[in-house]
């Protein structure tokens, strides 16, 4: 039987160590060209590939700038996941930090897990910035982005990017509450946020297609729950009109639910609530209208493109949209003729 030939083979045939082969297929350390050459040489005519059986089959989700794992970026993970083990890769999950105005030189890249391996490709999940961007396109390592949670200058159209249609999810739902009557609908979400920003464009883009005025309320903190709920009181303490809240992600609707529970008012029959997202919606009493986004979607076609990129380097970027869903449960309903009696005593008084 023919003996199988090993990286020891090579070592052997090169004059060199066996670490030195790893570092010429691994491609993790600098050697001279000469010993690359005497290397490649040798494994040639062994007849091994070294790129071939270095390979390491591992793709990296980086969930960057984010404390803990968000419910929608867990099944990001899961989409991602499950499509890279059908195709025999593995998917090694790694939080990553860095500053939002880092330039590209000044950016490490985390190491992958475990392994010595280098990753074959990076799915950049979680919150990022043109610095990282930057810093791949010139390592020349294979990626694709989520591009709702990308902020600063950038060209989508330079590279794999995934996104969800959340403009158009937002401008559905504000024309949804309009057609039961709502008029003073209120934004809460915090535009600092890219996924805020963008929902926020959408409801503003219906409002103006209505002849109606934008109302918002910015929050700036982390913590969409208590931004939701502060923005809420905010609204009904300050004396807005609001028969409707249109909250950017559910986080925020919850604790729009709170605020107005508190004020004494009830959902739907005092004022609608809606909002954009997938978690936490389910639990809400009543259940919460919602723009439905598909998360595991979304995963899928990163580790598509990744691994697309990955086998043809020289393709042309490619941008894919999932599309939403509007999700219609009990948190909405018709104006009332309270909320109506409000909203008219409202444009009264802002009369000149």
């Amino acid at each position: 039987m023919k003996k199988k030939v090993t990286l020891a083979d090579v070592a052997a045939a090169a004059g060199v160590s066996m670490p030195t082969v790893s570092r010429v297929a691994t491609g993790t350390a600098r050697v001279s060209p000469e010993i690359e050459r005497r290397v490649k040489n040798a494994a040639a005519e062994l007849g091994i590939d070294l790129l071939r059986k270095n390979k390491s089959r591992v793709v990296a989700f980086l969930l960057s700038n984010r404390d803990k794992l968000h419910p929608f970026h867990s099944r990001v993970l899961v989409g991602s996941q499950e499509h890279c083990a059908r195709n025999g890769y593995s998917l090694v999950f790694c939080p990553f930090r860095y500053s939002p105005t880092a330039a590209w030189r000044e950016l490490r890249l985390p190491h992958f897990g475990e392994r010595r391996q280098r990753v074959d490709g990076v799915i950049l999940g979680g919150t990022n910035f043109p610095g990282l961007i930057d810093l791949l396109d010139r390592r020349r390592i294979p990626f694709s982005v989520l591009g709702n949670n990308m902020v600063g200058e950038w060209n989508p159209a330079d590279h794999d990017v995934v996104s969800t249609d959340d403009i158009v999810g937002a401008y559905e739902m504000t024309r949804y509450l309009h057609s039961l009557g709502h008029q003073m609908v209120w934004y809460v979400g915090n535009s600092l946020l890219p996924w805020f920003s963008r929902c926020r464009q959408g409801y503003e883009r219906a409002r103006a297609d209505g002849g109606l005025p934008s109302h918002a309320v910015d929050f700036h903190s982390e913590d969409s729950q208590e931004g939701g709920y502060i923005s809420t009181k905010s609204i009904l303490r300050n004396g807005g009109s609001v028969t409707a809240i249109f909250a950017g992600d559910t986080a925020a609707a919850c604790g729009a639910y709170r605020a107005l529970r508190d004020a004494g008012l009830r959902i739907p029959l005092d004022v609608s609530v809606a909002a954009v997202g997938e978690s936490g919606g389910e639990m809400l009493d009543p259940p919460l209208t919602r723009v439905r986004e598909f998360p595991e979607q979304v995963g899928t076609e990163l580790a598509k493109l990744v691994l697309s990129r990955v086998n043809h380097p020289e393709s042309s970027p490619k941008q894919l949209v999932v599309p939403t869903q509007l999700v219609k449960r009990e948190s909405c309903g018709p104006v009332s003729q309270a909320g109506a009696e409000r909203d008219k005593r409202h444009e009264l008084i802002a009369q000149p």
